[in-house]
């Protein structure tokens, strides 16, 4: 029995050290075949549960802006080819102006307090009429002019504040137009005051202020406009354009001479801009016979 003991004991030892390059447990207990721990498990690496997707959860994309609510970056910036009319080349409306309805940058500080605000200086200080397309021979002198500083609704439903030219003694007059505008909530893309180099530059098309004075010969002929007197308003001219026969002003407004599809900062026959400006005696172009003007008001109906 003495000489069984040793060898027992030997046995034992020899089971308890396996040969190193043989496999050998895991941290979870399960063999693996070189030896090296097991991967952390993956997504696929489970059954999936009933109704569950194993791809990686992907971020909710952030929904754009709506169409027509930013300006296309190429704004004002692409002359177009003169036509025979002397007017830019009438092209159809880029998709990105079909339903326009986006408020630039205001110029101004904004007027005081959170409602219809107006300022009225007559006549305008040097700086303003500088800046503007006023010069000695304008059928107007300065001294018949006022400078108007008044807030608007934007089509982004903000307060915004703008400047017009106007004759002095209709200044009463057009600021309580603007004063409906506000309480009616009728949008507006742009409130200011043309320069003459904007006059001379080559057309690009896609413009829409509103402005009352320039001192400008009417369109298509060589007397002056009644805005050269500051006694007519354009209002949203993109969406409310001119035409007549092969000529649209803007030239890219065309999509707008469609006046069964009402779209934000156009003006009807029934509407409050119309009422406003009636109601100061001022005709609106939109009704003539001989041509359409949809942007144009003005004092004695031309």
């Amino acid at each position: 029995m003495r000489r069984l003991i040793p060898l027992l004991v030997l046995l034992l030892v020899a089971c308890s050290n396996p040969d190193p390059s043989s496999p050998g447990p895991t941290e979870s207990g399960a063999p693996t075949s070189t030896g090296t721990p097991a991967a952390e498990p993956g997504p696929g690496d489970f059954p999936a549960e009933p109704g569950k997707s194993t791809s990686p959860s992907s971020p909710t994309p952030t929904p754009g802006p709506r169409p027509g609510t930013v300006p296309p970056t190429w704004l004002g910036t692409r002359p177009l080819p003169v036509a025979a009319s002397g007017y830019g080349e009438v092209r159809p409306t880029p998709r990105e102006l079909r339903r326009r309805r986006f408020t630039l940058p205001d110029r101004l500080p904004a007027l005081p307090g959170d409602g219809f605000a107006v300022e009225v200086a007559s006549p305008p200080p040097d700086d303003v009429l500088t800046r503007s397309t006023w010069e000695p021979g304008c059928p107007v002198s300065r001294d018949q002019l006022a400078w108007v500083r008044l807030t608007f609704r934007g089509f982004d439903g903000l307060r915004h504040t703008g400047e017009l030219l106007v004759a002095s003694s209709a200044a009463d007059d057009l600021v309580s137009v603007f004063r409906e505008l506000w309480r009616a909530d009728f949008p507006i893309e742009e409130l200011r005051i043309s320069t003459r180099a904007e006059l001379d530059a080559a057309p690009t098309g896609d413009g829409n202020n509103t402005e009352a004075f320039v001192c400008r010969a009417v369109t298509g002929g060589t007397s002056y406009s009644q805005h050269a007197y500051g006694l007519a308003l354009d209002l949203n001219s993109f969406q409310n354009p001119y035409e007549k026969g092969d000529v649209v002003l803007p030239e890219l407004a065309s999509s707008y001479l469609d006046r069964g599809r009402l779209r934000p900062g156009m003006i009807t026959a029934d509407g409050p801009v119309v009422r406003a400006f009636a109601r100061i005696g001022w005709g609106w172009g939109g009704a003539w016979a001989s041509l359409k003007d949809y942007q144009h008001f003005s004092q004695n109906g031309r």
